[in-house]
């Protein structure tokens, strides 16, 4: 097996992180499931979902890879036997399944930003409809799926370091700039206010309570912090012991939960001020690929730059997340049959095109995809909460101390993992299990 790599600083691990976690879950999934019902109810609940339930989860993942220096297929078999197999097994089967329906939309990404760069925008809604068509069916799929996964491959195969950390040390700082100006410029359209009280800020107290709210936060949060697949167990296999975690998983979370936000504050004021309401709440794509690109349409010629300008973000988001993906089970066949990096990252890559084809092909198949992977992020999630909290408890505890967390913090996340998340999770899973089949 190779030697195992460190990142260069805490920053670097910080950054990949947080580019794991902020993906097309935000821009595509964010927008929609607000949508779907509940405005500032969903948000609510979604926040106290990152907080109280995905934050000690976060953390306990952390700990898995960082205490046992293995990669997320080994890393529970190490710290609690081989009883604990399945939940290795889960991880990557997770993170190739998700992988291989998300370069699917990747590509759609890539093949929407130069359609935005070269030739244009569609003019209305219909058109918007029709481009949509084009670009997720025929070979144009396939070719923006194998880009998607070719570009991904070849920046794990560089390594830590010199891949991962180099390529999220550049885009996650423009990333946020990008988002910032683009923020910045839907708050000047003529519907943004509208658009900010009819999604983010319309308040009815009874979505606390609703089904579909609740099973959106929960799905919401554990996709978009990439929760419950083994890639913080993963990337924190290279981490030192010195990097406390409580303050990595914090700024982690924050940094997702404002891209978000920010993502939510774009694409809501374009809905309102050019009447795309439909196209964001019937449709998991809708808001992404069909009312965007006709709202920023309405502005002529500026609107095509800030479409290049969000289509391009939506990539570099997309890529800093397929990259946390792919090297969950790259490096768990470097550590189980002690393949080189190279090996163990074409042949990967070759597994997720061949399940990616059904997705490809069949827009209806990808989404059922996306749900069942949304059941196994919680159902993950779960499992860690267990093991950390309630197996080997002392082993989260020392890895924390060791790093000198504060006493109240490890007290707080060791309660918080054994008698909070673990309920709250099956809560979840519940609403989303009882929406999936009924």
């Amino acid at each position: 097996m190779e030697m195992r790599e460190q990142w260069r600083s805490r920053w670097g691990f910080v950054l990949a992180a947080a580019g794991s976690a902020v993906g097309l879950g935000n821009l595509w999934g964010f927008a929609y499931r607000s949508s779907q019902g509940g405005g500032l109810a969903f948000l609510l609940l979604y926040v106290l979902v990152v907080l109280l339930v995905c934050l000690p989860v976060l953390v306990a993942e952390m700990v898995l890879g960082r205490t046992t220096k293995s990669s997320p297929f080994l890393a529970p078999i190490k710290i609690a036997g081989s009883s604990w197999t399945p939940l290795g097994i889960l991880f990557t089967i997770a993170s190739i399944g998700i992988l291989s329906f998300y370069a699917v939309i990747m590509g759609w990404t890539a093949d929407s930003f130069v359609h935005s760069l070269f030739i244009g925008l569609p003019a209305d809604m219909e058109a918007a409809s029709g481009f949509f068509n084009r670009i997720s069916t025929g070979n144009s799929v396939f070719v923006g799926q194998i880009f998607s996964l070719g570009l991904t491959a070849l920046i794990v195969s560089a390594g830590v370091r010199a891949g991962i950390e180099r390529l999220t040390r550049w885009c996650m700082p423009l990333l946020f700039i990008l988002l910032l100006a683009l923020t910045f410029w839907s708050a000047t359209l003529p519907g943004a206010w509208d658009g900010y009280k009819t999604f983010l800020l319309n308040w009815d107290p009874s979505q606390l309570l609703e089904k579909t709210t609740i099973k959106n936060a929960f799905n919401q949060a554990f996709f978009s912090l990439s929760l419950g697949i083994g890639i913080m167990v993963a990337y924190s296999s290279y981490l030192d012991g010195n990097n406390q975690l409580p303050k990595s998983a914090l700024r982690i979370a924050s940094f997702d939960t404002a891209v978000g936000l920010l993502a939510g504050m774009i694409t809501f004021p374009i809905v309102l001020s050019y009447g795309l309401q439909g196209a964001i709440s019937k449709s998991t794509v809708g808001a992404l690929f069909i009312a965007l690109p006709t709202g920023f349409a309405n502005l002529g010629g500026l609107g095509r730059v800030f479409a290049t300008l969000f289509f391009g973000l939506a990539f570099i988001a997309a890529i800093t997340s397929s990259i946390s993906l792919l090297e969950v089970p790259v490096s768990s066949l470097m550590d189980r049959l002690g393949w080189k990096r190279e090996k163990a990252v074409w042949t990967s890559t070759l597994v997720v095109f061949l399940i990616g084809i059904p997705s490809a092909i069949s827009i209806n198949f990808l989404g059922t995809m996306d749900a069942i992977f949304n059941l196994i992020l919680m159902l993950g999630g779960l499992f860690i909460a267990i093991l950390l909290g309630w197996i080997v408890p002392k082993r989260f505890d020392e890895d924390l101390s060791r790093s000198n967390s504060e006493i109240k913090v490890r007290r707080y996340l060791r309660f918080m993992l054994r008698w909070v998340s673990p309920p709250a999770i099956a809560i979840g899973l519940y609403a989303s299990l009882t929406d999936f089949f009924l």
